[in-house]
C-alpha cells in the first residue's frame, strides 16, 4: 500500500477538494500517510487568495527536495504533485522552476487525477491547466465513513470579476451541478455519518444548477429539497456575492428550519466609490438593505463578512464609510485584510496604491472594531442555553467539542453517545473565541 500526504492551503473548497483527491486516489493503492517523510506521494492543495502564495508553495518545495532525495536513495520514489489555484496560474512555470515537482493539476482536472499520477510515476512531468467541458464533479468515487460536519461543492468558478481576483483566472467560468447529483451526494454523505452540509462554492449563491423537471433551481429551492434528507440535521453555505441573494433564498432562510442562522456575505468595503472601482457590482446600501431583509425574515440570524482595507485610491473618507457600515451593521464575526496586488488582476497595475503604513493603521482599527462587536455578541450567550451539534471529543477526557447554530465552537463535558447529535448545552463561559458550557442536567 502506497502512503498519500496532502497539504492544504486556503479555502473550504480547497479542503474539499483535497478530500475528494485522496479519494480518487484510493483505488490506485493510496492510503493517508501521517506526514511527508512516510509519504510515497505528496500533494499540495494551493490557494492563490493569500498574498505571496507562489512564494510559500516554492518555499514548501525546497523543504521537500531532501525527503524525495533520500526516498530515492533508500530504493524508493515520490511523487510530488501541485495542485489548486497556483498550480492553475503558474502552470509549467512550477516544473521549470522546481526540479522535485512531477505533476501540475489545475482544479478542472482532478477528475484525471489516477491517469496523470501513473504518468508521473512513470517519468512523465505532465502539467493539465486547462479547463475542459466536463466537470471534475463527474467522478466521485465511493467514500468511507464522513466527518459529523461535511462540505458538499455545488458551485464551481466565477462570473463577477472583482477587480482584486485571480479567482475567474484560475477557477474558471460558474458551472454549477446538476440537482440530482447535489442531493445524491449530500445523501451519500449522510448515510456514512454527515450531520450537517455546508455546501460550497466560490460564489455559491450564484448556483442555478438543472433540475431533474428540465428547470433550473437556485440555492433556495435547493436547500428545502436537502431539508428533506432524513438525518440530516443543518445546513449551511459559504460564500456568497450580494448581488446574487434573491427572493427564494431569503424565504429559506425564514421557512428552511435545517439552514442555520448564520451566514458569511462579503462586503469587501462601505464605500461607494471603492466598490465601484472593485466591480463589486453592488453598493453599500444595497448590502444594508439586503441584511434588512435578511433580518426581517430571520431575526436570529447572524452575519460575517469580508473586508479589505487599502484597496488603491482608498481615501480616508473612504475607510470612514467602511467603518460606519461596520457600526450599522453589526458582524458575529468577519475577515479583514490589507490590500495585496495579485498578478494578473486590475487593480494590480494601478498607480494609486495605498502606502503599507496606512494600509496597517487602518487594519488595526477596523479590526478593533470587528473585535469589539464579536465580543459583544458571543458575550450575549452567558446563561443561555443553545443547541450544539457534537462534532468529535474535546481536548479534555469526557468532553465534546462542536458547534452552535451561530457557528460559534462549544465545548462541555458530555459522554461520546452524543457525537454526531444534537444537544441543549447552558453556556457558563464565554472564552475569547468559544463558549464553555455543560448539559442542563449536569448544571442542576
Amino acid at each position: 500500500m502506497k502512503k498519500l500526504f496532502v497539504k492544504t492551503y486556503g479555502c473550504q473548497m480547497n479542503v474539499y477538494d483535497s478530500d475528494r483527491m485522496a479519494e480518487t486516489l484510493a483505488p490506485s493503492g493510496y492510503a493517508p500517510a501521517d506526514s511527508p517523510a512516510e509519504a510515497d506521494m505528496i500533494l499540495l492543495n494551493t490557494c492563490h487568495i493569500r498574498e505571496k502564495a507562489a512564494e510559500k508553495l516554492f518555499s514548501d518545495l525546497g523543504r521537500l527536495a531532501p525527503l524525495k532525495a533520500r526516498k530515492r536513495r533508500q530504493g524508493g520514489k515520490m511523487v510530488v504533485a501541485v495542485a489548486g489555484c497556483v498550480a492553475q496560474a503558474e502552470g509549467a512555470e512550477i516544473l521549470r522552476r522546481a526540479k522535485t515537482v512531477d505533476l501540475v493539476v489545475g482544479p478542472q482536472s482532478y477528475h484525471r487525477l489516477p491517469a496523470l499520477v501513473e504518468a508521473a510515476e512513470n517519468g512523465d512531468r505532465p502539467v493539465e491547466t486547462e479547463f475542459p467541458a466536463e466537470s471534475k464533479f463527474d467522478r466521485l468515487p465511493d467514500r468511507g465513513r464522513a466527518s459529523v460536519s461535511a462540505f458538499l461543492s455545488i458551485q464551481e468558478g466565477c462570473d463577477k470579476f472583482c477587480t482584486f481576483c485571480v479567482v475567474p483566472y484560475t477557477r474558471g467560468a460558474e458551472f454549477s451541478r446538476p440537482v440530482r447529483a447535489v442531493l445524491d451526494e449530500a445523501k451519500d454523505l449522510v448515510v456514512h455519518g454527515a450531520r450537517e452540509l455546508t455546501l460550497l462554492g466560490q460564489n455559491v449563491n450564484a448556483y442555478h444548477g438543472a433540475a431533474v423537471d428540465g428547470g433550473v433551481w437556485g440555492l433556495g429551492p435547493l436547500m428545502h429539497a436537502l431539508g428533506k434528507i432524513p438525518g440530516l440535521l443543518r445546513l449551511r453555505y459559504t460564500t456568497s456575492h450580494p448581488a446574487d441573494v434573491d427572493d427564494e433564498l431569503i424565504a429559506a432562510h425564514r421557512d428552511e428550519p435545517k439552514l442555520m442562522p448564520f451566514l458569511h456575505l462579503p462586503v469587501q468595503s462601505g464605500s461607494d466609490r471603492v466598490l465601484q472601482d472593485m466591480n463589486r457590482r453592488h453598493r453599500a446600501d444595497d448590502y444594508r438593505r439586503i441584511v434588512d431583509r435578511l433580518r426581517a425574515a430571520r431575526p436570529d440570524i447572524a452575519l460575517s463578512s469580508d473586508f479589505i482595507v487599502g484597496f488603491p485610491g482608498e481615501s480616508d473618507d473612504d475607510f470612514a464609510a467602511t467603518l460606519a457600515l461596520v457600526r450599522g451593521v453589526g458582524f458575529a464575526q468577519a475577515f479583514s485584510f490589507k490590500y495585496s496586488a495579485r498578478p494578473g488582476t486590475p487593480a494590480a497595475v494601478r498607480d494609486d496604491q495605498v502606502p503599507e503604513p496606512v494600509k496597517v493603521e487602518r487594519l488595526a482599527a477596523l479590526q478593533a472594531l470587528l473585535g469589539e462587536q464579536q465580543t459583544r455578541f458571543n458575550a450575549g450567550f452567558a446563561g443561555r442555553t443553545v443547541d450544539v451539534l457534537f462534532e468529535k471529543r474535546g481536548r479534555h477526557p469526557g468532553q465534546l467539542a462542536g458547534r452552535s447554530p451561530w457557528l460559534q465552537p462549544v465545548h462541555a463535558a458530555a459522554p461520546d453517545a452524543l457525537l454526531g447529535s444534537v444537544a441543549t448545552v447552558r453556556v457558563a463561559m464565554v472564552e475569547p473565541n468559544s463558549l464553555a458550557g455543560a448539559l442542563p442536567e449536569a448544571a442542576a
